[in-house]
């Protein structure tokens, strides 16, 4: 089943060239199927690479979606052309009345900022708060993920001596969780952060479950049962340039960046990279929209109503 965008959103040809399904408004109307409703909170600079990325992953599922994007409305983006933030984004403020089947929340590139000093966090504090009520399953991606495991649990982000930069090794940790249904006990995912969350750090009594981890670079993946949330501080939805196109950039601005770790054939910036980390992360996607389909509410105002209530959803 195809994933639902706008018929002029950029990431549109780069799917149908890819042969991702994307579906025509005029079809999705004729079919008797409520689609999943998928909120992206895109904070990353490039918001067409990031949208592109996410919409490939969200659009592997057989089932229907509808993605919706949206931005914090106490920033302003210098990145993106007012004209595209006008034709297919949304203000939180102006979806904030509405349920979502999943929310996700991205990274952005100001990890070694404290919290209090972005300058949307007293939003995003409040975006985070509604996810509780408004969305039945969350995905907190990178730095949204510190900032969501900070705001919800007291966690804090520790600066790193260097940046965690490359392609690294990770285990599965945990065989029977839905989330890592067919996942290989080790496997490849690309890193690229100056901060890290620690397993210290994690209070054993805070109800998160520690899914994967590294041995080279600490913690990846966590889940929640309360909201049914998923915290990952890497980057598994990176296109195999992502890493390539940060160390260039940085590198001929004269900022210190290693070449990224596990990268390059022979280490060689001139080769090209090979992605080691796709399959599994059409996979993790699939299995949090799969886990989210299997436990969401049919009506779409019920979502979230037992934790109005103050219970802690099962």
């Amino acid at each position: 089943m195809p994933i639902r965008i706008p018929d002029t959103l950029p990431a549109r040809e780069v799917l149908v060239k890819e042969g991702v399904q994307v579906m025509d408004e005029s079809v999705a109307i004729r079919q008797d199927i409520r689609p999943l409703q998928i909120g992206l909170l895109n904070l990353m600079p490039n918001k067409i690479e990031t949208e592109t990325q996410i919409a490939r992953l969200v659009g592997s599922t057989p089932l229907q979606i509808e993605l919706s994007l949206v931005r914090v409305g106490s920033h302003q983006a210098r990145n993106t052309t007012e004209e595209h933030l006008i034709s297919f984004y949304s203000t939180w403020e102006e979806v904030k009345d509405r349920k979502f089947d999943g929310f996700i929340i991205t990274g952005a590139p100001i990890e070694t900022l404290p919290f209090e000093d972005v300058t949307y966090w007293p939003e995003l504090q409040d975006i985070l708060d509604w996810t509780t009520t408004n969305v039945h399953s969350s995905f907190f991606i990178c730095w949204g993920a510190m900032a969501a495991i900070q705001h919800f649990h007291g966690v804090p982000k520790h600066e790193l001596p260097q940046k965690a930069f490359g392609v690294y090794r990770h285990r599965n940790l945990q065989p029977a969780s839905p989330y890592l249904a067919g996942f290989s006990d080790d496997f490849s995912i690309s890193v690229s952060r100056w901060t890290e969350v620690r397993r210290d750090d994690i209070d054993p009594e805070s109800g998160l479950n520690i899914l994967m981890e590294s041995d080279e670079t600490g913690l990846c993946l966590l889940a929640e049962d309360f909201a049914n949330r998923l915290y990952i501080f890497n980057h598994i939805e990176y296109d195999h340039g992502s890493l390539a196109a940060e160390y260039f950039r940085d590198h001929a601005s004269g900022k210190p960046i290693q070449i990224p770790a596990n990268y390059f054939p022979d280490n060689d910036p001139a080769r090209k990279p090979i992605n080691r980390w796709r399959s599994h992360a059409f996979l993790l996607f699939n299995n949090w929209i799969n886990q989210m389909y299997q436990t969401t509410a049919y009506d779409l105002s019920e979502i979230g109503m037992d934790r109005q209530m103050g219970t802690r959803a099962a």
